[in-house]
């Protein structure tokens, strides 16, 4: 009976996610402090929020720290930690016959620990700004215990801990209007794992500075998804809203 009632539920949720297939939309907000130590060293603090399904659902938060060193005028080269508390989506799956149960994990929230480093180049060119950033991204998934449901064995088991690699390379531009504070730019990036490009993400957005302290952006981004197996992302649409403090 357990049995039967895990699989009714698991198809339910199934049905309504297949049903919501398609682009989503969310919200992404960011808080950050930066403080310059010297001309060439920089530490940063940084929380995030985020959500999926049309902003109904609570898709993630983050804080993390990095530290950056300026090597030339236009080279410099950053490293990074992120503390990653996501709720993961619902998977569920069949045997190979396409008809009998296989395993079932439905939504949860898990911990994730990301680290990263980067080598960033820029030059200018009258008032535009073009930047290139190649990152080596490490994000490591513990094992999480009784999240699984496996119905061969009628029994809760444990979601694997797993690592992944990621080398994310963005090109961005940006344009200096004068006598102006608010600064346009535009950007692409790729990430690129073991299987080849997994996500594609394309970016316009505005900062407006204060007073040279204060950093405010609006955002929009389209994040186009090529991977089956890239923590069960979706192609979306992103609103994003952030603040800098620097200091």
């Amino acid at each position: 009976m357990k049995r039967h009632i895990c699989f009714i539920v698991a198809v339910l949720g199934l049905t309504l996610t297949a049903h919501a297939q398609g682009n989503d939309f969310g919200m992404w907000y960011e808080i950050g402090a930066e403080k310059k130590l010297s001309s060439k060293w920089s530490l940063g603090v940084e929380g995030e929020f985020r959500t999926r399904n049309n902003t109904k659902t609570a898709d993630r938060w983050s804080v993390g720290l990095s530290g950056e060193y300026k090597i030339s005028k236009v080279l410099k080269v950053s490293a990074g930690y992120l503390f990653l508390y996501d709720n993961n989506m619902e998977e569920f799956d069949l045997k190979k016959d396409g008809f009998r149960p296989n395993k079932w994990t439905p939504s949860y929230w898990g911990v994730r620990h990301r680290f990263n480093l980067s080598l960033s180049g820029n030059v200018d060119w009258g008032r535009f700004n073009f930047a290139l950033r190649e990152r080596w991204q490490y994000t490591y998934r513990p094992a999480a215990d009784g999240k699984k449901y496996d119905f061969d064995e009628e029994a809760w088991t444990s979601v694997r801990g797993k690592g992944k690699n990621v080398l994310r390379s963005r090109f961005q531009v940006s344009y200096d209007i004068p006598h102006w504070k608010f600064d346009p730019f535009a950007n692409m990036e790729l990430f690129n794992d073991d299987e080849g490009i997994s996500k594609t993400r394309y970016q316009v957005g505005v900062d407006y500075k204060y007073k040279k302290k204060h950093v405010f952006s609006l955002t929009y981004r389209y994040q186009d998804v090529n991977s089956n197996d890239d923590d069960s992302e979706v192609n979306s649409h992103l609103l994003g809203l952030s603040y800098k403090f620097k200091f």
